[in-house]
């Protein structure tokens, strides 16, 4: 019996989208941002992974950081945002990285906030600076 090898990009772009569209936008970039094909970066370039980014998780009743390693935060304030500024539309954040993530580039198409896990005090100090800028 042959073996078959079939590799990601041996794939359609249109079976691509199929699986990408039913992964998180959030891994997606994670895992394929940098990479040397050009074809895998021009379809998770596409505002259906670029447009909405969702950094919290909801889990046991409560929100929860996807950004929980300083690694993964850097990777994304460093590499991945600076890249996909202008295409950004919604952010949904957790407090503790909102300020890393709304400081990692300028989004000038920015018209949505989720903030989660936010204390009044946070949210005051939050407002005070987005009015400075």
């Amino acid at each position: 019996m042959e073996c078959s090898c079939v590799e990601l990009n041996d794939l359609p772009d249109e079976i691509l989208l199929i699986i990408f569209k039913k992964l998180d936008n959030f891994d997606i970039l994670y895992s394929f941002h940098g990479i040397k094909s050009k074809r895998l970066n021009k379809i998770i370039h596409d505002p259906i992974f670029t447009s909405n980014l969702n950094f919290v998780k909801w889990s046991a009743n409560k929100f929860h950081n996807k950004l929980t390693s300083n690694f993964a935060l850097n990777r994304f304030r460093l590499q991945i945002l600076p890249d996909i500024s202008m295409k950004v539309k919604w952010f949904y954040l957790e407090s503790s990285s909102a300020k890393n993530i709304l400081r990692a580039a300028d989004y000038p198409n920015l018209y949505g906030l989720g903030l989660y896990n936010i204390n009044e005090r946070q949210l005051d100090v939050f407002l005070l600076v987005r009015k400075s800028k």
